[in-house]
C-alpha cells in the first residue's frame, strides 16, 4: 500500500500541475491539496515542494501536527540510495 520515492521522484513534483510533494523524516507527503488549508499560508509550501522539509518542519511544528494531517498527507516512504 505504502509507495517508495527517491528524492529525485519528489524533486518532480514541485508545483501544482505535477503536484507538491515533501520529504519529512523519511515519510513523503504530497501537500498539493493542502495549502490553502496550512495556517502559515501556502507560500512556504510552495517554497519547500520537492524538497526535504525535515528541518524547517520540525522548527515550526510538533509531533501533534504531523499526528494531526500526516495521515491525510502521507503517500509513501524515501528509498535510500547508494551514495558513490
Amino acid at each position: 500500500m505504502s509507495k517508495t520515492f527517491t528524492a529525485k521522484d519528489v524533486a518532480d513534483h514541485k508545483d501544482e500541475k505535477n503536484g507538491m510533494y515533501i520529504i519529512v523524516d523519511s515519510s513523503v507527503y504530497d501537500i498539493t491539496n493542502f495549502l490553502d488549508e496550512h495556517p502559515g499560508g501556502a507560500k512556504i509550501l510552495k517554497r519547500m515542494a520537492g524538497k526535504n522539509a525535515t528541518k524547517q518542519f520540525w522548527k515550526y511544528h510538533g509531533k501533534t501536527v504531523l499526528d494531526k494531517y500526516g495521515g491525510k498527507l502521507k503517500i509513501g516512504e524515501l528509498t535510500e540510495t547508494a551514495k558513490l
